[in-house]
């Protein structure tokens, strides 16, 4: 059983983490300001059931080989990039079509979410992390990491959840033609922005 004290370290830790801008909660903002809270669920879902299969991979213990391969971070860093580009391509295009106030930029579905999640190396970290410094290896292994999962996933919603609302309640206001061509061009450079912090950080 994981004590209370180490519960409180573990919010201390993830509420921040998860919380705190990234490539993730900006997607996540630009789904809820585009698609609005329901149109951003399967991209939510499939966020949300990613960061559970990265806990159950790296928190019974699967991780600490992929982990031990020297090119992973990079591979997913670059490979964070280039999707991260692929969607400010969408919104661009999205903004450069006429009457591309009626049609989505792209369509983000259970599997872009779970691509948003599987390509960002913060994530990876964050977790590998989570489970190196919470886990006692004098108690159950197997207990105490399906506990920790299902907290993460807990701190996952809540946390992510603002963000979505804040997209739509922010950028859900403008629906004019001029406005989602803005919003194109707006998300479109904050993809690039956080490609370029990725790439170079």
């Amino acid at each position: 059983m994981i004590s209370s004290e180490v519960w409180w370290l573990f919010v201390g830790y993830t509420v921040p983490m998860v919380f705190s801008p990234g490539p993730g909660n900006t997607v996540l903002a630009t789904a809820g300001g585009r698609f609005g809270i329901r149109g951003s669920l399967p991209f939510w879902m499939g966020f949300e059931a990613a960061n559970v299969a990265l806990c159950i991979l790296y928190g019974f213990g699967l991780g600490r080989v992929l982990h031990e391969l020297p090119g992973l971070h990079q591979a997913l860093r670059w490979g964070g990039v280039v999707y991260l580009l692929y969607l400010a391509w969408g919104f661009f295009r999205s903004s450069a079509t006429p009457g591309g106030a009626h049609e989505e930029p792209v369509r983000l579905g259970f599997g872009e979410g779970l691509l948003t999640v599987a390509l960002n190396p913060k994530i990876h970290s964050m977790i590998v992390v989570m489970f190196s410094q919470f886990l006692d290896p004098a108690s159950a292994m197997f207990v105490q990491a399906a506990q920790l999962t299902v907290a993460f996933l807990i701190v996952c919603v809540v946390c992510h959840f603002p963000w979505i609302y804040g997209g739509k309640l922010i950028l859900g206001r403008f629906r004019s033609e001029r406005a989602m061509r803005i919003q194109g061009w707006t998300f479109g450079t904050c993809m690039i922005a956080v490609a370029g912090y990725v790439a170079f950080a």
